[in-house]
């Protein structure tokens, strides 16, 4: 019998080319996921985050995050993603702020399957979260969604909604870089032509009026008010402290990815809600899982103000780098790597 131990390396442009750019497969896997996860078959450990300081130094000099996370039932795969984030990557190299690998492992015996670019399934995950959350807490009819700050997360977020809400005509984006608004109006113009791009530098003016509010940035104060806030909004905080305690509390329902997750991450507005003794876990409506299982209804009127805030769990990579391996398996895309032939002790 061979002892050979080999596993698949993928580049970022295999991950692309298996599907890991492909949003109703990464949200069709991510909505399984919260499934499996709302009937206990996930294993979700708190993320490690890695800092050259405290919490308020990410902003400067950035983290690396360890997520690992097993999920059961038919996708029965172990993973971690190893994340850094480094806020001055573009301008100090021109590269991206964020880059990952997520390796997954066979849990029976616990070699790895495969080693993969992370950067996109990460990115495309955390929109697919909000994909999720906006198909069952938005109205069915939103037309118009902002997206606050116009970063590379928010090209992901606005992909997942408008795939989650395909009665989106009008898309604001928001961003304290006029010149990053300019790039992402032109981007995304091309990218959905049937749909009217507006760029706005007043966060109060863009969220006015609107069906969907997305923010994905770094602030560590709130950007938005509560009194912009109009009955049956849905509004997702997707970075820290964004909205402030008035426009969560204005919600009918308050929907997080994993309530334990979020409170150990500690930075985003329930977060500190809580800490402050101003939201406890007996406010919350639901997990999100509890609602894709159909173990709580989503939406259940048009006037419901809702909430969705995710801190995003290593076990949804995993998922989705699954399905990933599976594809590149199917393509014999990729190339094979030894660990090992012989192992040097048994």
């Amino acid at each position: 019998m061979s002892k050979k131990v080999d596993f698949l390396y993928l580049s970022q442009d295999d991950v692309v080319e298996c599907g890991g750019a492909d949003m109703s497969m990464v949200m069709e896997r991510i909505e399984h996921f919260f499934t499996l996860h709302a009937t206990g078959q996930t294993i979700t450990p708190d993320k490690t985050a890695l800092r050259w300081g405290d919490a308020a130094s990410e902003m400067i000099t950035g983290r690396i995050n360890a997520m690992p996370g097993y999920v059961g039932g038919d996708v029965d795969t172990a993973g971690i993603k190893w994340i850094g984030s480094k806020p001055k990557n573009p301008e100090k190299y021109g590269l991206p702020r964020a880059s990952a690998l997520t390796i997954i492992n066979d849990p029976e015996t616990g070699f790895p399957l495969a080693v993969m670019d992370g950067t996109v399934i990460s990115a495309m995950r955390t929109g697919a979260v909000t994909g999720v959350a906006t198909k069952y807490l938005a109205r069915k009819n939103s037309r118009t969604a902002v997206f606050i700050g116009a970063g590379t997360q928010n090209h992901t977020q606005m992909l997942a909604v408008v795939t989650a809400l395909p009665s989106i005509e009008e898309i604001r984006i928001c961003d304290l870089s006029q010149q990053r608004v300019d790039a992402f109006v032109e981007k995304e113009t091309k990218n959905f032509p049937s749909i009217s791009f507006k760029g706005f530098s007043s966060a109060e003016d863009a969220v006015r009026g609107a069906d969907v509010v997305v923010t994905a940035t770094t602030t560590q104060n709130p950007i938005v008010r509560s009194e912009w806030i109009e009955p049956g909004v849905t509004m997702v905080n997707v970075g820290n402290y964004e909205y402030d305690f008035g426009a969560v509390l204005k919600a009918d329902k308050v929907v997080l990815d994993n309530w334990d997750a979020v409170i150990h991450r500690g930075i985003q507005t329930v977060a500190i809600m809580n800490s402050e003794g101003k939201f406890e876990r007996e406010k919350l409506y639901a997990e999100l899982g509890e609602i894709t299982s159909g173990k709580k209804p989503g939406r259940e009127s048009d006037g419901e103000t809702t909430y969705f805030c995710g801190v995003g769990m290593g076990a949804e990579d995993v998922a989705v780098a699954r399905k990933v391996y599976e594809r590149a398996l199917e393509k014999n895309a990729g190339t094979r790597l030894t660990l090992w032939n012989e192992p040097r002790w048994v």
